[in-house]
């Protein structure tokens, strides 16, 4: 195999890798978050059925967090095997990080172990939601800590280069490199928010099914609300990381907008078409691209004419960041409209179309999260770490990649269609129904 169509296939590879990971991982990191919360309602309210929906949150959860397992440990044997010019050079800078991921990884499982053995155990319920926070934090702190890496690859900081040698190293000014901030927080909120809405999809399903139980009715008005929370935090963060690019890396930007030229009070381009130079058939918002950099309808942008052609971002970025932000928009207002709804007793919100609607909600954040991500990646190319090392002055010369491509999609193939078969199988037979009328029959009581 020649030496590019090593780095084309170690491309592929590991982007097959992280978009199927981030599927559980972004669950195993907001899912923790929703059933500690269903829980404290459950709580506050002496309502079982949220309560039951975390017991039931928490059998599911166990089925995506071994699959994320598996995939994150497939990315890091990836970044040794398929990066290793890369690692060489930023693996002594950035792998503490990498070293307290797994602490918090471990942390966030003990404790989901504890939590899990322990229903029941506790005359109070209060105890036994302590031992969320720890699930939740953990969870939370392994994507702060990954995210902290991705975030350096943007943004090196905390060491030198002379004469080809690393020195000066420190670990911890890498790690609170400039990008972290914004980085860490889009994916954290992005998580929680692409948790809600695929849960409330899960509710609005069973309500399509037939299903008129309040279970489902509570469950889908919780989730809506934190879709709603969430995903305007998320578009908040989001207008500081485009000031981000603004200030770090300007061709990024320049390349998503199809800003070709610099100048003042410039416009937002959504879809269209390209051939590089000229922009056709899109929306153009006038002074919106300015306000969105530099919060001035006046300010001056720079354009792709600023940067060599060599180390601008493929155009292609622009579709990405138009299904993320076109879907994102479209979920604050799924969640506006029915949270206002329900306050204000709309009745098509509770039409079989709008629940449609809410269930297409759940696969689009993730279509949202896939766009993000693709865009976060390929909009830093050509460069694997930012103006130190190109992706193909990275990749392997191995000439096996393509074998372990094809042996990695196998394995994908089985992990994705055998945790949908065990959650399927695992809520098929002790629906909702069945598990009330056991837990009535234990506590006694009308709670269904």
């Amino acid at each position: 195999m020649e030496v590019g169509g090593s780095v084309f296939y170690s491309r592929v590879l590991t982007e097959l890798t992280l978009t199927f990971h981030i599927i559980y991982a972004t669950i195993g990191v907001g899912v923790p978050l929703m059933i500690m919360i269903a829980q404290w309602v459950g709580i506050k309210k002496n309502d079982e059925h949220y309560i039951l929906l975390a017991r039931r949150l928490a059998r599911g959860f166990v089925i995506t967090v071994a699959v994320g397992v598996v995939t994150g440990t497939a990315i890091g044997l990836q970044l040794t095997l398929l990066w290793p010019n890369f690692m060489q050079l930023a693996g002594n800078v950035i792998a503490l990080p990498l070293f307290m991921e797994t602490f918090a990884f471990f942390f966030e499982a003990i404790f989901l172990g504890i939590y899990l053995y322990t229903w029941d155990r506790f005359k109070d319920q209060k105890k036994h939601l302590l031992l969320l926070i720890p699930v939740a934090i953990g969870a939370s702190m392994s994507a702060v800590f990954i995210t902290i890496v991705n975030a350096f690859m943007n943004a090196p900081r905390g060491f030198d280069v002379v004469d080809g040698q690393l020195v000066n190293i420190q670990p911890v000014l890498a790690m609170l490199n400039p990008a972290m901030p914004t980085k860490v927080g889009h994916v954290l909120v992005s998580a929680y928010m692409t948790s809600a809405f695929v849960l409330a999809a899960i509710a609005a399903y069973r309500r399509l099914k037939g299903s008129h139980h309040v279970y489902h009715k509570k469950s889908m008005y919780l989730f809506m609300k934190l879709g709603l929370l969430f995903s305007i935090a998320t578009l908040l963060i989001g207008d500081f990381s485009a000031k981000y690019l603004v200030e770090y890396q300007p061709e990024k930007l320049a390349a998503a907008e199809w800003h070709f030229e610099t100048e003042k009070g410039a416009s937002l381009v959504l879809f269209g078409v390209t051939d590089g130079k000229e922009v056709k058939y899109a929306i153009k918002v006038p002074y919106a691209l300015s306000i969105l950099a530099h919060s001035n309808p006046f300010a001056e942008v720079t354009g792709l004419n600023e940067f060599p052609k060599d180390e601008t971002p493929p155009l292609y970025i622009h579709y990405l960041f138009d299904i993320m932000v076109t879907i994102g928009t479209f979920l604050i207002l799924l969640s506006a409209v029915y949270v206002i709804g329900k306050s204000k007793r709309w009745k098509f919100i509770s039409s079989r179309w709008f629940r449609s609607v809410i269930v297409a909600g759940g696969p689009l954040s993730f279509i949202a999260l896939e766009a993000g991500w693709w865009f976060a990646e390929v909009g830093r190319q050509p460069w694997i770490l930012y103006k130190y090392m190109k992706v193909s002055e990275a990749a392997t010369t191995s000439d096996h990649v393509g074998l372990m491509l094809i042996l990695f999609c196998a394995v994908y193939i089985v992990l994705g269609i055998g945790s949908v078969i065990v959650l399927r199988r695992m809520f098929h037979r002790n629906p909702i129904e069945r598990e009330i009328a056991d837990r009535q029959a234990e506590r006694g009581g009308d709670w269904s």
